[in-house]
Formats: C-alpha cells, structure tokens, sequence
C-alpha cells in the first residue's frame, strides 16, 4: 500500500476527520484475548473498584490503537506511520450497560518535516476528558 495524501497538498493546520469508537465490554473481552492481557481492571468490575478505579477500564494499548486509525484512515496506508507515542492520562472507563463508551478522536498536521513526513496530533476524548497525551505520529506522505 501507499499514502493516499500527497505531501504537497498537505499545510500545517490540516483537520483529518474525526472519528467516535465505541467501546463495550465485549469489546474489551475480544481484545483480552487478542492481546493476551487478562488483568481483571478491565473486565472484573469488582476487582476494578478494590484497586481505587470507578469502574472497569479499557486496556491503554486499546485506547492507543483506536486513536491512530484517524491517521491510518487518512493517510490511507498503516504502513505510512513512521512514528507513534502517546501518554496514557485518564482511562476509559467502560460501564455495564447498553451504551458501554465512547473515544472521540481528532487530529491536526502539526509540522511538515523532511523526507515527505508530516507529524499530526492527536486528541482522543472519552467522557468529556482527555484521555491521551502528547499524541503524535510521523506519517510519510506520497
């Protein structure tokens, strides 16, 4: 696959679409068992609540990922992401209900670097909170 966004058509300030995931228990059930984390935060509400959280959270992995296909579905190609970090600040909290949450996420072009890379920024929101930091990805262009 290639990047689908040319470097060139590209400024600093560039809105990529926003994108909802919705996260449920089940949801975080199937990614246990992909991931092969099983810690009980994130699917024992009671063991959750012993430890001091509000309620069952999602995994920080999950929560990474999720954000990141903003740019993956942008750019058009997973493969085009050069680089990713983020700070895990607040969890996503998944209730035991119909609705389960939500991960708001936007991202803006922040920088055009050298080699046809552009470095975005990410906000993932769920709750009307942030719930990552410092989320940037170097992204190669066509």
């Amino acid at each position: 696959m290639t990047a689908k966004i040319a470097y060139d058509a590209v400024e600093v300030g560039t809105e990529l679409p926003a994108q909802t995931f919705p996260v449920s228990r089940a949801t975080l059930v199937r990614y246990a068992g992909a991931s092969g984390d099983f810690n009980p935060i994130h699917w024992n509400e009671r063991f959750a609540k012993e430890v001091g959280l509000p309620d069952v959270i999602a995994h920080g992995m999950f929560t990474m990922a999720e954000a990141i296909r903003v740019v993956t579905d942008w750019v058009g190609d997973p493969g085009a992401v050069v680089e990713y970090g983020v700070r895990f600040i607040k969890p996503v909290v998944v209730p035991d209900d119909d609705q389960g949450a939500l991960i708001e996420v936007g991202g803006k072009v922040a920088a055009k670097l050298d080699d046809r890379t552009v470095r975005v920024d990410l906000t993932a929101m769920s709750a009307g909170q942030k719930v990552l930091g410092m989320s940037r990805a170097v992204v190669r262009l066509a």
